[in-house]
């Protein structure tokens, strides 16, 4: 059998695979996202280019998490080419083609912005959120790019179409970067040391099926910081993950929203639902004198009841991973 035919028949039985495991809610790896083929000779963005392959894309059950397929609701993240290697500089890019199968032009504005791209290596390192520019005549988003290290990583493309019956779509696909990796494996942790001489702590639980509140506070030197920036419709933004496939937690902001010249701290709280028992890769985002800093946290979510769930806040996050 052929590459091509081994390839086809891999992703056939990932597909059952994943099927079988959805029914029982089990962390599985995304049965959708593509693993990346490398491409020395390919000509484009950034010179050689690491692509993710053309398999034909499934999407997930819609009850199923956000964040685990490349396809949903007819639109697909396209390849996504980029530096091949740590430390090439060039340029990541990509489309998103519509159910008529061109590329989207169209986008709704989400939280200040049009698109919000979020990529991280499988063991939840190197994690960056960034917002590319689209190129209105090819219908291609792109930034500028380097990665910092070898691995597996997984390109969560978070948007929503401006058409009027369409919702917030979250789509991934995975990119290998050559080169030697030793995957890490987090510790718990709540607290998030020397951000730029910051601390970050966080309080409260996740309970499977259950939303619950968590909410950041940040001092410096001991001092509450209150001179929190608002960053992209809050003075926070938090992105969580499920080890293991990086499912998205559902996360909601709560609080009022900023005013515009206001800043606000030192606390920052969310409502967040974890679809499973497990362990959660989570990413808070805040801005202090115009710098964006990053804390990261790993959370175990317990077994929750769902009959018993608090209400969700009225106010749609609006971005998977809310903030």
């Amino acid at each position: 059998m052929n590459a091509a035919g081994r390839l086809a028949a891999f992703g056939a039985g990932l597909v059952m695979a994943f099927a079988a495991a959805y029914g029982v809610a089990a962390a599985v790896a995304p049965g959708t996202a593509v693993t990346a083929s490398q491409n020395p000779g390919a000509d484009g963005p950034g010179g050689r280019a690491a692509t993710t392959g053309q398999a034909s894309p499934v999407s997930l059950p819609s009850a199923g998490p956000p964040g685990l397929s490349l396809a949903r609701d007819g639109y697909v993240l396209s390849s996504v080419r980029a530096p091949i290697a740590p430390g090439d500089r060039g340029t990541l890019s990509f489309a998103i083609v519509d159910p008529d199968g061109e590329p989207l032009l169209d986008y709704a504005t989400v939280h200040d912005k049009q698109l919000h791209l979020i990529v991280v290596r499988s063991d939840g390192q190197h994690f960056a959120h960034v917002h590319p520019v689209l190129d209105h005549t090819a219908g291609t988003w792109s930034t500028p790019w380097t990665w910092k290290a070898a691995g597996s990583y997984r390109v969560f493309a978070d948007f929503q179409p401006a058409r009027a019956d369409s919702t917030k779509l979250t789509l991934t696909r995975t990119v290998e970067v050559a080169g030697d990796f030793a995957p890490s494996h987090p510790a718990a942790t709540r607290t998030m040391d020397e951000i730029a001489g910051y601390t970050v702590e966080l309080d409260g639980a996740l309970s499977a099926g259950v939303s619950k509140q968590l909410t950041a506070t940040v001092t410096r030197d001991g001092d509450p910081v209150t001179t929190l920036q608002p960053y992209l419709g809050a003075y926070g933004h938090l992105v969580a993950l499920r080890e293991g496939d990086l499912a998205y937690l559902h996360v909601h902001p709560e609080g009022v929203e900023p005013v515009a010249g206001r800043t606000g701290g030192p606390a920052v709280s969310f409502a967040a639902t974890a679809p499973t028992a497990g362990r959660y890769l989570l990413y808070l985002d805040f801005k202090v004198d115009d710098i964006v800093h990053t804390a990261t946290f790993v959370v175990d979510a317990a077994r929750g009841n769902t009959d018993q769930a608090e209400p969700e806040p009225s106010r749609d996050a609006g971005h998977a991973g809310g903030h």
